[in-house]
């Protein structure tokens, strides 16, 4: 079962913001372009990875010892 909340409330919103900030915001810089791009991208890698990782998530059931 995965967790609704890191996947919808962390990963997706870092994609999309990544996203508008590699093709919107970077070709308006003039200086700082092409690190502006990679930041944009980086973001949005990290927003796959914690979609990935809130559809894998489960909680695990600690066994108690005796």
């Amino acid at each position: 079962m995965g967790s609704k909340q890191i996947s919808f409330g962390v990963g997706i919103p870092m994609i999309a913001v990544g996203a508008l900030i590699a093709f919107l915001w970077a070709p308006a810089e003039t200086e700082l372009g092409s690190t502006t791009e990679f930041i944009g991208s980086l973001i949005g890698i990290l927003g796959v990875v914690f979609l990935i990782s809130g559809i894998f998530y489960g909680k695990q059931i600690l066994a108690k010892e005796e």
